[in-house]
């Protein structure tokens, strides 16, 4: 095995070609325009919306190309692995948080509607679940809808919303009924919320990285939302959107190992090539050996993610799903933000120069182990569901 083949999914092969023929045609001074000028990668969007990427996981009967989680992650494997990084991932994942939710608890009339739009790329769909008071706490959201004849009212404030300005529409998770001190994951709804009403208002947050694709403050306040616009059974929100948070994490692992294996590549040919003191630097062991186990932590990662990819595909129960996805996406993140912090220390006071692009992988890589979930909370549910050991929060 090289390092070119490392990925998060074993075989299709002739999926991964596709898609990698896509990304060439996006290099690395794309990514890092669109970052610096915080733009959105709309040129590359819409080629792999063309292409029928963004519907590989929407059933045939709506457009889409019927794939699995397994299938997906190989894309998005390629996609991070492409030099993308997050910024491309995320441009690509952006309304497939929201498919799940959507595809399984969805009316007819919702799934025919907006299916087919996201499948052909002319929906951006966003999702609406963290708040600034209750953070990763979900069961202690504020942000309310107020069932009104055939309407809900809906007053709500969320926080690090992704792709909001792009998008037409957010998956809201919002509080239909008071919060319910026996039973603290229930009384909560999902609801398909329009974003160009004028009670909708969407404040940009400046960041230090992945900036090509917008996170925003979301302030909504007093906006009728029609009841058939509700995903689902009113009350069981929390339950529903879990499925969809396992596939979230399962995919974002996926770009993990592809970010991993890009900067480990551009590292180790670096290591080969810079030559000081007369030799190259991949001569000496310090550089060799952190450049090793990072190859060995990534694969070790990658069987992870496989086995949680096959694990949702075949259907099995929500929790070891869970457990799977948390499992996966924390060794993934670890081990992509050691390999980007290793690539680094090889390319030196070099890793610091845009032209690099080390630098970039670097700071998504971070990211990645805060979100969706930071990893300190993975840990928790590893050892509360897991080892069964006393609740610690």
């Amino acid at each position: 095995m090289t390092i070119s083949t490392l990925r998060a999914t074993r075989g299709d092969d002739d999926l991964r070609s596709a898609v990698r023929s896509i990304c060439a045609k996006f290099d690395d001074v794309y990514w890092d325009s669109c970052d610096k000028e915080h733009r959105f990668p709309r040129e590359f969007y819409e080629e792999f919306a063309r292409h029928g990427w963004l519907g590989l996981m929407v059933p045939e009967a709506f457009g889409g190309g019927g794939g699995s989680l397994s299938q997906m992650c190989a894309v998005l494997d390629e996609v991070a692995g492409s030099g993308g990084g997050i910024n491309a991932c995320s441009s690509v994942h952006l309304s497939l948080i929201s498919l799940a939710a959507l595809g399984a608890h969805a009316g007819p009339a919702i799934r025919e509607e907006f299916l087919p739009k996201i499948a052909d790329g002319s929906l951006l769909v966003s999702f609406g679940v963290t708040e600034p008071d209750s953070g990763t706490d979900t069961t202690k959201i504020q942000s309310r809808a107020q069932r009104d004849g055939d309407s809900y009212i809906v007053n709500a404030r969320k926080t690090w919303n992704s792709g909001a300005q792009e998008a037409s529409a957010v998956l809201l998770l919002v509080r239909t009924s008071p919060f319910d001190v026996t039973r603290k994951t229930s009384g909560m709804s999902m609801l398909l919320v329009d974003l160009d009403a004028p009670e909708v208002t969407i404040r940009p947050i400046e960041k230090i990285g992945r900036n090509a694709v917008d996170s925003n403050d979301l302030y909504i306040d007093g906006l009728r939302v029609p009841a058939s616009r509700l995903v689902g059974t009113e009350g069981e929100g929390f339950r529903q959107i879990l499925q969809g948070l396992n596939a979230e994490r399962v995919m974002l692992a996926s770009e993990a190992i592809g970010m991993g294996r890009w900067v480990l590549e551009r590292a180790t040919r670096y290591a080969r090539d810079r030559v000081v003191f007369d030799r190259p630097i991949g001569m000496n062991q310090a550089v060799q050996h952190p450049l090793a186990a990072s190859y060995i932590e990534l694969s070790g990662a990658a069987a992870l993610v496989e086995r949680a990819a096959s694990a949702f595909d075949s259907g099995a129960e929500v929790s070891f799903c869970g457990e799977l996805a948390n499992i996966a996406k924390y060794a993934a993140s670890e081990a992509a933000f050691r390999a980007a912090d290793r690539a680094m220390q090889t390319f030196g006071g070099y890793s610091f120069a845009r032209e690099f692009h080390v630098g970039r992988h670097w700071i998504e890589s971070r990211l990645q182990r805060i979100a969706p979930v930071n990893n300190q909370m993975v840990l928790n549910f590893v050892a509360e569901r897991v080892l069964a050991l006393p609740r610690s929060y």
